[in-house]
């Protein structure tokens, strides 16, 4: 009778551990960084070279505003200044529950932080001609809001017409196939 109640015992905890563990994974949020802003018209505009993940200086009423998604990187363009990265162009609509001691500048210049190596090896290479530093999105990494950076060539008009044209293809091959699935 110990050996079937000792049996028993373990087949209880072995249910819990797994239930535990259904339920806790379901409860996790997803593995990939959470998309605050994208730039959808530097992908047009630009060839990507290389791509960079930076950190943001932000004020508490940008950090709000982030939360709720009001954030716009359309005319966004990074500069490099003595040494460190800013981001210019980049708006955040400050929310109508901002507290009112804080003036919000919507279009403020953010400080970007990269190490030190690497600003240096990209403003060598933005000084080479065609080169330009673009943000592509804003997203949250850890808890903290994140700018991926890409070292970016100007697309020529032919390139652009190009562009559209395979994203045509793209959307006729889906068609067809969507069709065909039906």
């Amino acid at each position: 009778m110990a050996t079937h109640t000792a049996a028993r015992a373990a087949a209880k905890s072995a249910a819990k551990s797994a239930t535990k563990s259904s339920t806790s994974a379901s409860a996790k949020a997803p593995a990939g960084p959470a998309r605050i802003a994208d730039n959808k018209k530097a992908a047009y505009n630009y060839f990507f070279e290389e791509r960079f993940e930076a950190g943001m200086v932000l004020e508490g009423w940008e950090v709000k505003a982030l939360r709720a998604g009001k954030a716009q990187l359309t005319d966004g363009y990074v500069l490099i200044r003595n040494g460190e990265m800013f981001l210019l162009g980049c708006q955040i609509t400050p929310l109508h529950s901002a507290s009112t001691h804080v003036n919000p500048d919507s279009v403020r210049t953010k400080k970007l932080l990269l190490h030190k190596d690497e600003i240096r090896r990209l403003t060598g290479k933005v000084e080479q001609k065609g080169y330009t530093l673009v943000p592509i999105n804003l997203h949250w990494k850890a808890g903290k809001v994140k700018c991926d950076v890409a070292l970016a060539k100007g697309k020529a008009e032919h390139d652009k017409r190009d562009t559209i044209q395979d994203r045509e293809g793209k959307r006729e091959v889906e068609r067809a196939m969507k069709a065909r699935n039906r």
